[in-house]
């Protein structure tokens, strides 16, 4: 099977890779344009060092995750009716992927992937698809992202939705942020901040039940974008930072900034008892949830506008991506499958990383990568090492990204109660809630359509047998 490290178009590269881009001359720029001849950026030291004392060694990194967003919801996506300037300008300045995936199909399987760095299925909390109770969630003692790279010399914060477990057990501050301000649970209402259960879910710190909540009743998406602004700019010193960024937006129920109305009847729903009301099945509209995708774009542009105001851009990794597939008013086309389904559609997620002082603009990449390997990447180029009685899942991009080495050909996996899937190159294995195995080639099919599995039943063999032997090494689900 061909490789596919070529899938990703350069325009410039830092340091090693400079004379492999200058060869390279043209490549393909975001939304198709065509790029200009490379031109190369200044070469940098590796910032791979855990050197705590050279702050330009290893960047900041502002990774900014949206919820329920869909593969084709930006206009670089291909998305007809949605504006998304600015996340379309992030895009030119980095690298887009097409063919990037979340760790999971719903919310808290893919967090707990990306701050693990494992498949859900090693942990228990990763079972729930997604947690709704207080009964689970990710173990303290378990390391993630931000306890590795807090023991690398990093400030960490995680501003915005958790949902990886509840008071008092489960925390950011209990897994290696040293701030939280943002919500336990899986949804909340934009203006009173009432949970599923009708509680009041916005928190500041480490609280303990009977604290008094903060009490800020704006709109969601404000507040939160108000918050990172400040954290990006606030004087950091010479310590380099983590700010892992988690808007609601555009999560259900729908309701937009100005939305009183709206929001004041699924209150009353909600204190009435109603366990559907945050839900919002009867409210929505393609044109709201237009509303909702664009405002969050204009959240991201008031983020990066303070970090560029701050003086700390260029040295400032930048990561945007959605925690799992479009819901109900999503733009997927051509995907099949929305969230909760292994269907490209509830998996495949818009994803864009910018780097300016190491990673040139205008590239697009069709490398197949999913969310433990941005855990790889970022504890590589943070100078942070995983923990060995908890190996990673992931593999880390730094070396593709700023060295332009290639990419070994793996199988991602993915498992959710009822479907199993496995990518390896452009084949797709895909056994969905009816029980038949079917083979999918990505590069001719992304809608999976053409079910390839009679005309390559090796092939089918091969990665019905991966998945098996991976499966094998989770944790069975409850019953």
């Amino acid at each position: 099977m061909p490789s596919h490290a070529s899938h990703l178009s350069r325009r410039a590269l830092g340091g090693a890779a400079v004379a492999t881009v200058a060869a390279a001359g043209v490549g393909v720029g975001v939304g198709g344009a065509t790029a200009g001849t490379a031109q190369a950026a200044a070469p940098r030291e590796t910032p791979f060092r855990a050197d705590t004392g050279r702050r330009s060694r290893r960047p900041n990194i502002l990774f900014i995750l949206g919820d329920d967003l869909g593969w084709a919801d930006l206009s670089s996506y291909g998305a007809p009716h949605i504006r998304t300037p600015n996340l379309d300008r992030l895009a030119r300045q980095g690298v887009r992927f097409t063919d990037a995936y979340s760790g999971s199909a719903t919310c808290s399987p893919t967090r707990f992937s990306l701050y693990t760095g494992r498949y859900p299925g090693r942990t228990k909390g990763g079972l729930a698809e997604p947690i709704a109770d207080r009964s689970v969630g990710l173990d303290p003692n378990h390391p993630t992202l931000a306890s590795l790279l807090r023991g690398a010399g990093y400030a960490t914060a995680l501003i915005g939705k958790w949902h990886c477990g509840y008071l008092p057990d489960h925390s950011p501050t209990k897994s290696g942020w040293d701030e939280f301000f943002g919500n336990f649970g899986g949804a909340l209402e934009y203006y009173s901040k009432l949970g599923l259960g009708g509680e009041y879910d916005l928190y500041e710190g480490e609280v303990k039940e009977g604290d008094a909540e903060y009490k800020d009743l704006r709109y969601y998406t404000r507040i939160l974008t108000e918050r990172a602004s400040e954290y990006v700019k606030r004087d950091h010193g010479d310590q380099p930072w983590l700010l892992n960024l988690n808007f609601t937006t555009p999560h259900w129920p729908w309701i937009a900034d100005g939305d009183e109305e709206a929001s004041a009847e699924v209150v009353r729903r909600i204190k009435a008892g109603d366990k559907r009301a945050l839900f919002h099945d009867d409210g929505g509209s393609v044109e709201k949830y237009t509303e909702m995708v664009q405002d969050l774009d204009r959240s991201v542009g008031q983020v990066l506008k303070a970090l560029k105001e701050s003086g700390q851009e260029q040295d400032t990794l930048v990561f945007f991506a959605s925690d799992n597939g479009g819901e109900r008013f999503s733009y997927n086309w051509p995907l099949s499958g929305n969230k909760s389904s292994l269907q490209e559609g509830g998996i495949r997620v818009p994803t864009i990383v910018r780097w300016p002082a190491r990673i040139g603009g205008g590239q697009v990449s069709h490398e197949p990568v999913f969310t433990p390997d941005w855990t790889a990447t970022l504890l590589e180029i943070g100078g942070a090492r995983a923990d060995r009685s908890y190996p990673l899942d992931g593999t880390s991009l730094a070396g593709y990204l700023l060295r332009g080495e290639e990419l070994t050909q793996r199988e991602l996996f993915w498992r959710v109660r009822g479907e199993r899937a496995v990518r390896r190159g452009n084949w797709k294995y895909y056994r969905g809630k009816g029980g038949t195995d079917q083979l999918f080639d990505l590069a001719a099919d992304r809608r999976e359509q053409a079910d390839r599995a009679a005309d390559e039943p090796k092939v089918l063999a091969e990665l019905k047998a991966a998945w098996e032997r991976t499966d094998a090494e989770l944790l069975p689900y409850p019953s």
